[in-house]
This record gives C-alpha cells, sequence and structure tokens, in this order.
C-alpha cells in the first residue's frame, strides 16, 4: 500500500488568524498554501476578500487565488479537482500543502472527497427561481430551500444564490435533497492534520468590526466602484460576497455608507456564526483557542509542534 499524501488544514471563522498562522507554518515546513475561500478566485476582488498580499505570496506559494474573473462560474466540484491536483502536485516536489480557509463545503470536500452525483438541468426552473431572488430577495428564495431542505439550507449563505437555486432545483427534478446526493467518504484519502482556530465570541465579533474598518480604510468602496464601472451585475455570484453586496446600495445611493458599513459587519459576525457551526461537527478537527492575545505565540508554537511531529522528514521546526 503507497503512502498517503500528507496534507494540512488550517479553518476557522473569518478574521480569528487563519492567514498569520499558515504564513509562519509554510515558512517553516517547506509549505505550499492553497486557498480555500470560494470568494479569492476572483480576479480584482483583493481587499473584501481579504486575500494574503502580493508581498506575502511572493514568499510563500499561493494557488487558487486569482484564477478567474468575476463574472466566471466556478463551483465546489471545480474547487475540488484544482486542490486534489495541487495536493498530489506539492507533494510530488517534498513540500507541504496546506489548505487554508473558511468555506466549509469546498474543504471538506478535498478532505473526505465528496462525489457529486450528476443531476439535470431545467433552465426555466433556474430562470423563475433567478427572478424570485431579484424580485422578493434572497431571504426569500432561502427560506423556500430551508423548507425543502433544512439541512442544506442551514449550510448555504442566502446570499449564495447560485447554490440555493440548484438546491431547490435538484430537490424539484428529483425529489431528492442536495445531501443525498453528496456521498462523504468515512476516512479521509490523505495523511490529515486539521488546525482549527477560535477565540471567546465577543473578542472575534471585535476583530470582525476592525477588519471592516480597515478594507474602508484601504479602499474597499473604490473596488466596489471600479468593478460595477467595468460592467459587472450586482447579481453576480460573486459580487454577492460579504462586503461587496452591501455596498451597492450605497454607490446607487440608496443607502448611506455608515449603514453599508454596519450590514457588512453583522452579516460577517452571522457567517462566522455559521462557519463554526459547521467545522464543530467535524471530529477530525484539532482546536486551538486564540482568546488570550499574549498567549497567541505561544498557541502558534504549539501547533508547529505537532505539525512538525507528524510531518518530521519536511518539517524544519
Amino acid at each position: 500500500m503507497e503512502p498517503k499524501e500528507k496534507l494540512v488544514v488550517i479553518v476557522g471563522p473569518t478574521a480569528v488568524g487563519k492567514t498569520e498562522l499558515s504564513l509562519m507554518l509554510a515558512h517553516r515546513t517547506a509549505g505550499e498554501i492553497i486557498s480555500g475561500d470560494s470568494m479569492q478566485v476572483y480576479r480584482e476582488m483583493n481587499i473584501g476578500t481579504a486575500k494574503a498580499t502580493a508581498e506575502e505570496r511572493a514568499v510563500v506559494p499561493h494557488h487558487l487565488i486569482d484564477i478567474i474573473d468575476p463574472d466566471e462560474d466556478y463551483s465546489v466540484a471545480v474547487f475540488q479537482s484544482m486542490a486534489t491536483r495541487l495536493i498530489s502536485e506539492i507533494n510530488q516536489r517534498g513540500h507541504l500543502p496546506m489548505i487554508v480557509g473558511g468555506t466549509g463545503l469546498y474543504i471538506e470536500s478535498v478532505t473526505h472527497s465528496f462525489q457529486f452525483a450528476q443531476t439535470s438541468h431545467d433552465p426555466n426552473l433556474r430562470e423563475r427561481l433567478q427572478k424570485m431572488a431579484e424580485t422578493e430577495g434572497v431571504e426569500a428564495l432561502h427560506q423556500r430551500l430551508q423548507a425543502i431542505d433544512p439541512v442544506t439550507a442551514d449550510r448555504l449563505h442566502p446570499n449564495d444564490v447560485k447554490r440555493v437555486i440548484r438546491a431547490i432545483e435538484i430537490y424539484e427534478l428529483t425529489g431528492y435533497k442536495m445531501a443525498d446526493y453528496q456521498h462523504r467518504a468515512k476516512h479521509s484519502p490523505y495523511d490529515l492534520l486539521m488546525i482549527g482556530l477560535t477565540m471567546d465570541r465577543a473578542l472575534l465579533y471585535e476583530r470582525i468590526n476592525q477588519r471592516v474598518d480597515k478594507m474602508v480604510e484601504q479602499g474597499l468602496v473604490e473596488e466596489v466602484r471600479q468593478l460595477l464601472d467595468k460592467g459587472y451585475s450586482p447579481s453576480l455570484i460573486s459580487m454577492q460576497g460579504l462586503g461587496y453586496k452591501e455596498l451597492v446600495p450605497y454607490l446607487y445611493g440608496e443607502v448611506s455608507l455608515e449603514k453599508a458599513i454596519n450590514d457588512i459587519k453583522q452579516r460577517t459576525r452571522h457567517f462566522a456564526k455559521r462557519q463554526l457551526s459547521w467545522f464543530r461537527r467535524m471530529p477530525e478537527i484539532e482546536w486551538y483557542d486564540l482568546s488570550e492575545k499574549a498567549n497567541r505565540a505561544e498557541v502558534f508554537e504549539t501547533i508547529a509542534t505537532r505539525v512538525a511531529g507528524k510531518f518530521r522528514q519536511i518539517a524544519n521546526i
């Protein structure tokens, strides 16, 4: 039996410190980072997606960042295929692949080899559901999914219109729920180490608020304005992302900047809560608490030692 390919995964809610930890580990383990974020794939969407900086990417190899335009299609199946190939290539180079991010479905599709059954499509149904989202709002569409498939609805953000529509479509065409079509392997195909970062909720929410303020200072409003000026529709999946969707009404003169910023903060806090709910049900994750700021470096060292213990032949710690 051939040895399994090595894989480190770093997960946790937005703003908890995943990027900081991954850069430190990558420096010290000949690591290469695979973004496990469904938004960082889009070009020209940099500030709102909290991508690693150009300087950070120059020092540590990063993958699945800036690979498509905002109006191009992307899916969990595409991510799974790309990430699986990258994991093999990085292992073959003698480096340590690290998936880092907070999109639970994307990450779990790789760590546990989700098998996505192929089902038929109904363009007319999709068009009707899209119009429903536009006229009645994404929350109404999400509530429709909640009524027929609450498990999938709890996993999908209301703004993730494309996948919400797909989940409804699967049910309408087959009578089965999306979850019935996603087979999760009992055991990971990888020599896997999953690290989860968490912290006190009040502290996390404070960090989220500070991050949003910093994004605005860095030019998030102008970033969204430029995307609109280039003709990217607010209805695109990419433009439904946190920080983008909320600023469109401001740029159209419909709400104040203060309200738009507060909406980003509130929805990001809700998103962080859903991220934690998703990852908490994965027994493979080893959790580390970053609530005590003074102990942050110590916790990172503990994690580094854990990685070194598991992957001694490549770790330089």
